[in-house]
């Protein structure tokens, strides 16, 4: 017997009540507790305040839904962790990788079979508690988080993660489930800069990482952090980094070539 203290506590996600209560008789047989939210927003307030095993998603939901809420969830320190599994009727490729792009560890469609769910759960739970077990302990002193730093942060990662082509404002807000003009506040409050700042700052910074790493033409790492051309990117370069991206490149490699020749001496 298992005891109700040693039970996983499973937290459900999705609007609708029929679904939650299949989830539930599917899994009855597991050692499982489990809570229910109606949205995302909800989820992650429930998520916060109860810290599950484990989170099962769906994706369509009113008010908040599951990609946003997962956003949320792994930007926040006190969540960050907790293993998210996407439950979705919607099977289509890209639907399937904006889910793990988002921070889920598994994208399970439906229907699924009773038996499928229970071994991904029982997976994701057994890899959690591996690396919960090597992990440091937490350091109990940290002061929580201010609120609006998680949607801040949630930001960061998106704008990150789609460099090249990113939505306008109005869409990056809503894919963190708040508003243009509350973000753009959020954003300058909680990182002293504004999100378009950001974002320049993030493309010059990935486009030295290009250059130094790669061997990619100038034009096309130009098209791959989010510039219209090669002449858009080289005026954003040599504002930010006094050369243009060629001559970065060219300095790069004449420091390479004089550290080889000065190598091949001793």
């Amino acid at each position: 017997m298992t005891s109700e203290n040693s039970k996983k506590n499973i937290l459900i996600v999705d609007d609708s009540a029929f679904e939650q209560r299949m989830l539930a008789e599917l899994l009855s047989d597991e050692p499982y507790r489990f809570s229910v939210a109606y949205n995302g927003y909800q989820g992650y307030q429930l998520a916060l305040a109860t810290h599950p095993d484990l989170i099962l998603l769906d994706v369509r939901m009113p008010e908040m839904d599951g990609y946003t809420a997962c956003r949320l969830l792994k930007a926040n320190p006190e969540t960050e962790h907790i293993p998210v599994i996407f439950l979705s009727g919607a099977d289509a490729v890209d639907e399937r990788v904006l889910g793990l792009q988002v921070g889920g560890v598994d994208y399970i469609s439906k229907p699924f079979t009773p038996a499928e769910l229970a071994a991904r759960i029982h997976i994701h739970l057994g890899l959690m508690r591996r690396a919960n077990a090597a992990a440091p302990a937490p350091d109990s002193d940290q002061p929580p988080q201010h609120p609006d730093l998680v949607f801040v942060n949630a930001v960061k990662q998106l704008i990150l993660d789609n460099l090249g082509s990113l939505p306008n404002l109005s869409e990056i807000a809503r894919s963190v489930g708040t508003y243009r003009e509350k973000l753009t506040l959020m954003f300058r409050e909680q990182s002293g800069m504004t999100v378009f700042a950001f974002i320049r700052e993030a493309r010059i910074a990935r486009g030295v990482e290009l250059l130094q790493q790669t061997e990619i033409d100038v034009q096309d790492i130009a098209l791959l952090i989010g510039f219209h051309n090669a002449g858009n990117f080289a005026t954003a370069f040599r504002e930010r980094m006094g050369v243009t991206p060629t001559a970065y490149r060219q300095r790069l490699l004449e420091q390479r070539n004089r550290q080889g020749g000065s190598a091949a001496t001793h």
